[in-house]
């Protein structure tokens, strides 16, 4: 049997949104984990941030080495942000994280 046009299904890639790009998740982790009374709970945050980010990619067919690239950028990018709320509640009149 001959197979047809319709038969054919070209190969499909997931293209995942970069996530050092994704500014409202990374804001509010660094909230967060600015917000958490001991170093443990902020690990901990951390963890659980970390699994469901690579459930999320898994369950959507990234392969693990580009988890692995995706998952350093975005935590690259909440450590530039923790850094900035914490530069930012020190300056004068930026006594508030937000």
């Amino acid at each position: 049997m001959q197979p047809t046009l319709f038969d054919w299904s070209p190969p499909c890639q997931v293209i995942l949104f970069p996530m050092g790009k994704r500014v409202g998740r990374i804001r509010s982790t660094a909230e967060k984990m600015i917000a958490k009374p001991t170093d443990r709970a902020a690990e901990s945050y951390r963890d659980q941030v970390t699994d469901g980010l690579l459930r999320q990619m898994a369950k959507a067919g990234i392969a693990d080495i580009e988890q692995d690239e995706h998952l350093g950028a975005f935590w690259s990018a909440v450590q530039a942000e923790i850094v900035r709320l914490i530069y930012r509640s020190n300056q004068p009149g930026g006594g508030h994280v937000a």
